[in-house]
């Protein structure tokens, strides 16, 4: 799987990429986060509003922060 969040770098940003790692361990799984801050690449998936989140370069989380829990719920099973 790969993972991916999506903004410059912001304070929203960094907690998704933590809760998504919080996530990921929970499930057991050591899949790499990795952020992408380029503008235009946050473009390409059609984020109007930071952080996102996408997985498997479909963009699952947009404009906000989720739970572990609720990111726990989106993960299982991908």
């Amino acid at each position: 799987m790969i993972v991916k969040v999506l903004g410059p770098g912001c304070r929203n940003c960094h907690t998704l990429v933590t809760r998504t790692r919080e996530a990921l361990d929970g499930l057991g799984r050591e899949d790499e986060i990795i952020e992408v801050t380029d503008v235009a690449e946050i473009a390409g998936y059609g984020l109007m509003k930071t952080p996102g989140l996408v997985v498997d370069d479909e963009l699952v989380v947009g404009g906000k922060v989720p739970t572990v829990r609720q990111l726990t719920e989106l993960l299982r099973g991908r």
